[in-house]
């Protein structure tokens, strides 16, 4: 009997094929947007993780000056760190993996007849391993061009981009205001940041060459400080502010003057920014399918009014209410299949397109497509009920008297 009534439902939905595409649309619609926002959302969740992660695993960044809020996140300034606070933090804080002090400054880069403006960093090589970035070609700098000072750097990828092209730049010499660099080594490509700044854009340079030839100052403006794994990198950060206090004579009662930001408290707020953001959209998305399946009622009762004889002559002969009903309730829910398979195969394929187009990963959820596949079946349901017990309980005398 269920065969029987799929075959007819069928066989009613393909000789009225226009109707029926126009009665799925909302349903078709609403399916599609709501994969559509879910997978996008997350796409862009695994963004923002990754491009915080680039920044550094386990990282702490430790900044002078107050946090302000606010878009910009700006701090007022107050005084830097010193060499001894960078080995303070080292040598008296558990649950760390290397320090590393940087200064930076935006400098004009010269090779030849070109030249690129950039950011000029000063550091040594716990940078490298508190930032995970690893050497491309070359190599880091030696114990010696740390200690001395020496002009040697390393390049980003943009930099080479700009000044060498396709050319090796391992041992060339480039000028930055006065000073004559030699080139040592290049950095991995690592792109844009989750900020939208290029971190391919920079150039390494030992601490002591910038602080002494660059700023003329042994201030240190920026700590990066790499927690091991294992340990929770907020007590590590509570355990730095309160070591910071201690040093910089900061009073009970007084304010920081000094801020610690963990980058996995970021990456987590960003995260969660993201996901309430696509569980909004999505709810917008999802009254969708409420209008199909308004859709799908309106139309249903259409057809009950279309085939009130067909209907009579079948109650006539025999047939039970409950027949009748199966087979107006089996058509909508077949309609609302059809919608919701159309739908995921159009918001799967316009999630594809969205993520190449915003630059965001394509991550499918196989939960989020089977509840709006179980979502659709279900509005056939609730929307078909009413249509079909109308059909079913119709007197087959004063259906048969129907024109």
């Amino acid at each position: 009997m269920l065969y029987e009534t799929l075959m007819l439902s069928f066989r009613t939905i393909f000789r009225n094929a226009l109707r029926s595409g126009l009665t799925v649309l909302g349903i078709v619609i609403g399916v599609a947007a709501v994969i559509v926002m879910v997978t996008l959302g997350q796409g862009t969740t695994a963004q923002v993780t990754s491009d915080v992660a680039k920044l550094g695993s386990n990282l702490l960044m430790v900044r002078p000056g107050q946090a302000r809020a606010g878009p910009a996140s700006a701090t007022a300034h107050t005084r830097d760190f010193t060499d001894k606070d960078v080995k303070a933090i080292r040598d008296q804080i558990q649950g760390i993996d290397v320090v590393a002090a940087a200064v930076s400054s935006a400098m004009t880069a010269i090779y030849g007849s070109l030249n690129h403006s950039q950011v000029v960093t000063g550091t040594d090589n716990a940078y490298l391993a508190a930032r995970d970035w690893n050497i491309d070609r070359g190599r880091e700098f030696s114990d010696g061009e740390l200690s001395a000072g020496s002009a040697v750097c390393i390049l980003g990828n943009t930099v080479i981009e700009e000044l060498f092209g396709s050319s090796d730049p391992i041992g060339e010499t480039i000028r930055l205001k006065q000073i004559s660099c030699r080139v040592i080594g290049t950095l991995e490509e690592k792109g844009a940041s989750g900020f939208g700044t290029d971190q391919d854009d920079v150039i390494l340079m030992p601490l002591r060459t910038v602080q002494r030839r660059v700023t003329g100052s042994q201030d240190i403006p920026m700590i990066f400080v790499a927690v091991e794994d294992g340990y929770d990198t907020a007590s590590v950060q509570s355990d730095i502010e309160r070591l910071l206090r201690e040093r910089r004579g900061i009073g009970a009662n007084e304010e920081d003057d000094f801020n610690v930001i963990d980058m996995a408290q970021i990456a987590s707020m960003l995260s969660s920014v993201s996901g309430v953001l696509t569980g909004l959209l999505s709810a917008v998305a999802g009254v969708s399918l409420l209008v199909g399946g308004i859709g799908i009622m309106n139309i249903m009762l259409v057809s009950v009014t279309e085939r009130t004889r067909e209907i009579g002559i079948r109650l006539a002969i025999g047939a039970q209410q409950r027949q009748v009903l199966m087979q107006f309730l089996v058509e909508a829910i077949v309609l609302s299949l059809f919608g919701g398979i159309i739908g995921i195969a159009l918001g799967l394929g316009l999630a594809a397109l969205g993520g190449v187009w915003l630059n965001v990963p394509f991550v499918i959820n196989p939960g989020i497509v089977a509840i709006a596949f179980a979502f659709s079946a279900l509005v056939g349901v609730v929307f078909g009920y009413f249509p079909a017990r109308r059909a079913a309980r119709l007197d087959p005398i004063e259906a048969l008297r129907h024109e």
